[in-house]
């Protein structure tokens, strides 16, 4: 089994990070193979929105993205996490997912169907804010989004109140977190 791990954050060694880093060491420990893209040391643009998927199958964008959907083709989950800044994902998490549109027919079916459909995916949000349910709307939103897209959405965790305490410093956050990164491995973990 094999988990790409997607840190949308520009702090390379920030919450985000140590976030799915956890999440990806309790794969690890199950016996997955992991590997992790963090924007903050990639180039990635947006997408242009040029349509020259569609004609293709093949996004024209000649960056780290190329490389990042070689990763996700031979991936069994996806681990995607951002912080939230102005209550929604980070900018590079929406470029992240926008970039998605190009393994994506127009009809919003995946078109590696064997390949894409059913591909687990953990949404890892990370918020300064210590209410975990301020956003709650737009996390339901977002699960949605990817259930659209076909994706099994395993959970949507959200660690909050990272502003004023690091994630790093919490005493109950690596043992959930490495229970999130095992389930993907072994069900009911």
């Amino acid at each position: 089994m094999k988990v790409v791990g997607f840190v949308a954050s520009p702090r390379i060694d920030g919450n985000t990070a140590w976030v799915v880093d956890k999440i990806l060491e309790g794969a690890k420990e199950h016996g997955a193979e992991t590997e992790v893209w963090c924007s903050g040391n990639i180039n990635l643009g947006p997408c242009k929105g040029c349509l020259s998927c569609v004609k293709t199958g093949r996004c024209i964008i000649n960056d780290d993205m190329q490389k990042i959907y070689g990763a996700l083709k031979q991936a069994d989950a996806l681990v995607l996490g951002s912080p939230i800044y102005m209550g929604q994902m980070s900018a590079q998490a929406k470029m992240f997912t926008d970039r998605l549109f190009a393994q994506i027919s127009p009809r919003f079916s995946p078109k590696f169907k064997e390949e894409n459909a059913g591909k687990k995916l953990v949404l890892a949000f990370t918020q300064g804010n210590p209410d975990p349910n301020m956003f709650q709307t737009y996390f339901d939103y977002t699960k949605r989004m990817f259930e659209l897209l076909e994706f099994d959405v395993k959970t949507v965790q959200v660690i909050e109140g990272t502003r004023n305490r690091p994630a790093c410093e919490r005493a109950d956050l690596p043992a959930l977190l490495k229970s999130v990164g095992s389930s993907l491995v072994v069900p009911n973990e």
